[in-house]
């Protein structure tokens, strides 16, 4: 495991991969190009309670690490503020945003209502299945 610049990227060992084939077969299944860019911060209560998992996946999926771009965002007087937070319009945390060369696939922003690696790959899954 390379140096994290989110402490929130760690994975969970509790996360059970059995419980989330699925997930993990089509994080596994994706071209070696895409990466994922992944906002959060260390303060930040939902990106403590969702990126470990997210990394777990990541890491059960033998996603390289190197595929992987943290961007640790700091918060002053209510503003989010941080690496490629303006040009990605970043505004709630955790975000990542998986792309492929130049292309955005698909965001998991914040507020979604299924863990991120869970939502990632449902959405990676429609995209699959209409191109």
């Amino acid at each position: 495991m390379s140096d994290h610049q989110l402490t929130t990227m760690q994975p969970n060992p509790a996360w059970d991969a059995d419980a989330h084939a699925d997930t993990v077969e089509t994080l596994a299944s994706l071209d070696e190009d895409v990466v994922f860019k992944v906002w959060g911060g260390d303060w930040c209560g939902d990106c403590r309670g969702q990126l470990p998992d997210f990394a777990a996946a990541l890491e059960a999926a033998g996603v390289d690490w190197s595929r992987v771009e943290e961007y640790p965002v700091e918060r002053e007087d209510g503003e989010k503020y941080g690496p490629k937070v303006e040009e990605y319009d970043v505004e709630l945390i955790p975000t990542v945003v998986v792309e492929q060369g130049d292309e955005e696939l698909v965001r998991f922003v914040e507020e979604e209502d299924r863990p991120i690696a869970v939502w990632l790959a449902d959405q990676l899954d429609e995209l699959e299945a209409v191109a």
